[in-house]
């Protein structure tokens, strides 16, 4: 099988057009040409009245070898690679340990999934519900101010990300291609095939639910176990070696292969570990708000006439800009036609996220713009991230009004240094609701002025992001993890052996993509373990 990548046609090229440039690349006939396939689908929108379909096209030709060599000077023309999924061993017949996956989100959902698929019977534990159950409760805060601490937007089957974008696109590298692997598995499971090829795949909350389903159900059938309401409160550590866990109930588990795949909300099990003796530092993360506009404003600007196009689909943006006071200040999770979403998960708190569904058109366009942040802004222990996290999430809950409620302000006032005291042409898409306010205090002062220069130089690459009746919500707080749990080249943490940190909450993912694929390598860390243990 041959790969032409690169391969440029017109937005509105037609089926005929796109097999005569396969054609005219390789320099065959139709009768040489026996299948195609799109492996990949990006658009370059650059030139607004002029954008391109950019393909990664896979097929079968009867004389491949002869175009191989006719254009063996072409990088965009070469064999296929091997994307499929290889397994790293199989569970041994005599399985004297199961390890334990802690976390259902993404990661947990792999490294579950991966090791069932070998043999190993996982045992999967969530402090949350499962994603239905959990649905309902997330919906209790955001329809009715009913908020409840184990089952919410950060805890349950799903994780963070069943409220989010759904996006499905990352930036690590990934030679031994696992994210093909995590696409194939998200199509198994029920998403939209076309995930496989478009350049930023993403599902969207209602299609993730009966996913996440689907996926617990695959991972039961091949002899792992998922236990829902299970907080793990202890972990079970013998002379630098892991034993098992105790959970909330006072039950204790053993095993001696634990995989942590929490989620970058966990502050007590963050706690937990620090007093347990397990190596954790203090990491950068990034604070900000979420900023609101009309998405028509944002496709105009980014694709011109050819906004509303069905393969363009709702614009999104990527914003950064660096200030005079040394911070950077960017756009962060980018949700399309989506909506502002109450985030907390503790008591008394006022977090925002943004999510979209699939189809991307609810009125608004939303995004963080967020302020980069280092350990030298929160000194202390390495749970100090943490404490400045709650602070600003406490302060917020107190702005919006003590109902959950989040504090907001117009752009113009922002900028002008003045409260809101009335909505303009956008309206807020979060709910239990928004009070408007002065914001200016919702983040420490360098922060504050590192938003209020970005935002004037944000408008100049989209023009109107900077218009005065774009809203400002706060506070986002859970960009990433405020912590690391340092691990080795065998992927266990640096002075606790069969700790296994995962994931966004130990700090080596960022998105569902990401974290799923540390949950894969994770799962092989531990299955080679356990095979070598024979």
């Amino acid at each position: 099988m041959l790969r032409i990548t690169e391969l440029r046609l017109p937005l509105n090229h037609t089926d005929a057009e796109l097999k005569s440039a396969i054609l005219s690349k390789l320099n065959i006939t139709t009768d040489n040409l026996l299948s195609y396939s799109v492996f990949r689908r990006a658009f370059d929108a650059r030139k607004k009245h002029d954008i391109k379909l950019i393909y990664t096209i896979d097929l079968l030709a009867s004389n491949e070898d002869d175009i191989l060599k006719n254009l063996e000077t072409d990088p965009q023309v070469s064999l296929t690679p091997d994307t499929s999924y290889h397994e790293v061993g199989r569970a041994p017949a005599n399985l004297k340990t199961r390890p334990i996956v802690i976390g259902t989100g993404p990661c947990g959902l792999f490294a579950g999934l991966i090791l069932a698929q070998m043999g190993f019977n996982p045992i999967i534990l969530e402090r949350g519900k499962a994603v239905r159950e959990r649905t309902k409760d997330t919906f209790g805060l955001w329809r009715k101010g009913i908020f409840n601490a184990e089952s919410n937007v950060q805890f349950g089957e799903g994780g963070a990300g069943t409220f989010s974008d759904g996006k499905l696109y990352t930036q690590i590298k990934d030679p031994k291609h696992y994210g093909r692997k995590v696409l194939t598995e998200f199509v198994k499971a029920g998403a939209p095939a076309e995930i496989l090829y478009v350049s930023k795949p993403h599902i969207g909350t209602f299609k993730l639910v009966s996913m996440v389903e689907e996926m617990r159900a695959n991972i039961v059938a091949l002899g792992g176990e998922i236990r829902f309401s299970s907080r793990v409160d202890d972990l079970l550590i013998d002379n630098g070696q892991v034993q098992g866990v105790q959970l909330s109930s006072g039950e204790i588990i053993h095993s001696t292969h634990v995989v942590l795949a929490v989620g970058h909300s966990a502050r007590d099990t963050f706690k937990m570990l620090y007093e347990r003796g397990v190596y954790v530092e203090a990491k950068p993360f990034s604070i900000g708000f979420r900023i609101e506009h009309p998405q028509s404003i944002i496709d105009r600007c980014q694709f011109g006439d050819n906004a509303g196009h069905p393969i363009l689909g709702a614009a999104d943006y990527k914003l950064a800009h660096h200030c005079k006071n040394g911070r950077s200040v960017y756009s962060f999770c980018m949700c399309p036609g989506g909506t502002v979403v109450a985030a907390t998960s503790e008591v008394g708190h006022v977090v925002t996220n943004g999510m979209s569904q699939y189809s991307r058109n609810e009125r608004n366009a939303n995004s963080g713009i967020v302020v980069g942040i280092t350990p030298e802004d929160y000194p202390g222990n390495p749970l100090a991230g943490i404490d400045l996290q709650r602070r600003l999430e406490a302060h917020a809950f107190t702005l919006g009004g003590g109902t959950y409620a989040a504090p907001g302000q117009l752009v113009g006032d922002f900028l002008a240094q003045r409260p809101s005291t009335a909505l303009g042409q956008v309206q807020p898409s979060y709910t239990p609701g928004v009070h408007l306010c002065d914001l200016s205090s919702a983040l420490p002062d360098y922060a504050i002025e590192a938003i209020r220069e970005a935002l004037p130089a944000f408008d100049k690459k989209i023009k109107g992001f900077a218009m005065p009746d774009a809203l400002l919500t706060g506070v986002e707080t859970r960009t990433s993890s405020p912590i690391r749990i340092k691990r080795n080249d065998s992927y266990q943490s640096l002075n606790t052996k069969g700790l296994y940190p995962a994931g966004e909450g130990a700090g080596y993912a960022g998105g569902i993509l990401s974290a799923a694929v540390d949950g894969i390598k994770v799962a092989e860390a531990v299955a080679t373990d356990i095979i070598n243990m024979r």
